[in-house]
């Protein structure tokens, strides 16, 4: 439905200018472009909004309206993209790289056509538990409940990953689909034991479960080297746990991680995609102003972890910004 009012809206704008309408005559003839972010507990969700703020503030200028839209995460965003439901999608960089080479959910089925903008924040595959489950190492989770990720998202995967690592096999522990937003609350009412979320920190959804009366603390991922090996996407990571005061932890957390990325497909045209680069670097200091998850972040690291090509719009930019030869 947020889809077919943008193009309503975007009919009615074109008529609007090609009219006579705006004034001074400059404005450009409006297009309307539609970002997938994730649930809105998580970091894909302001992210997203952080870009198309960045995007409507000049609408007038280059002629982009973005709206955002609520999704399952990585692999709706992903197939959707492919589709052409979004011109745009959040997805964490493992994702990109097992659509673009056929693994996972598109085993044998590679998309050529998924390219890369840039890449955003790091993501921590977060395993938290609470203290009465008694889970305090992965091989703790057999025969309890726990949250494993919804279809379709991201951290799913991760967590089916990390379960792989810790030698777990499904069979071992009684899974939960749930979305994020559902498992602090389920954490805290003892419904579940434990639950994976693949995000960037500080985060919502952990710090309402940290802010419960039932106590709870983060699980270290164990045989990370042996997870890096097989997947080259990965890379160590580290959970600080300043970002929540109360955490029965004492110290950070080991795990793996990946990059939030901003993907597309070949199929969008390189004005827009060129022109929604260059806006976010021409704003970027208040780009990662938007959201605590961003505030690490410089221009050099979002051409990091990109593991799909690259759009000619976002790489036609970089090489007039000198960011590629």
């Amino acid at each position: 439905m947020q889809r077919i009012a943008a193009i309503l809206l975007s009919i009615s704008t074109l008529l609007f200018v090609a009219c006579g309408g705006g004034g001074d005559g400059e404005a450009k003839k409006t297009r309307f472009i539609a970002i997938g972010t994730g649930g809105v507990t998580g970091v894909y969700y302001p992210t997203g909004g952080a870009i198309a703020k960045i995007i409507n503030r000049n609408t007038r200028r280059h002629g982009l309206k973005a709206t955002t839209e609520a999704t399952g995460g990585s692999v709706f965003n992903i197939n959707a993209v492919l589709s052409g439901d979004l011109d745009f999608g959040i997805a964490q960089s493992d994702r990109q790289y097992q659509v673009y080479n056929g693994l996972a959910e598109w085993k044998g089925n590679p998309q050529p056509r998924i390219r890369s903008v840039f890449s955003l924040h790091s993501e921590s595959v977060t395993l938290i538990a609470s203290d009465p489950s008694d889970i305090w190492t992965p091989a703790d989770m057999k025969g309890k409940r726990i949250a494993i990720g919804n279809p379709g998202s991201g951290h799913r995967g991760n967590a089916l990953d990390a379960l792989w690592a810790s030698g777990i096999s499904l069979d071992d522990i009684i899974p939960e689909d749930l979305k994020p937003a559902e498992c602090a609350g389920m954490l805290q009412d003892g419904r579940i034991d434990a639950y994976f979320y693949t995000v960037g920190h500080p985060n919502g959804s952990i710090k309402e479960a940290v802010a419960g009366t039932t106590p709870v603390h983060f699980v270290p991922i164990v045989n990370i080297d042996t997870l890096l090996k097989k997947n080259p996407y990965y890379t160590y990571a580290e959970i600080d746990i300043g970002h929540y005061q109360g955490v029965s932890n004492q110290e950070n957390v080991p795990t793996f991680g990946v990059k939030a990325t901003l993907v597309t497909s070949s199929d969008v045209p390189e004005e827009v995609v060129y022109t929604l680069t260059r806006e976010v670097f021409a704003n970027f200091d208040d780009f990662v102003n938007l959201h605590p998850a961003l505030s690490g972040l410089k221009k050099e690291h979002l051409l990091e972890g990109q593991t799909a090509p690259l759009h000619p719009g976002a790489e036609r930019f970089y090489r007039e910004a000198g960011l590629m030869e």
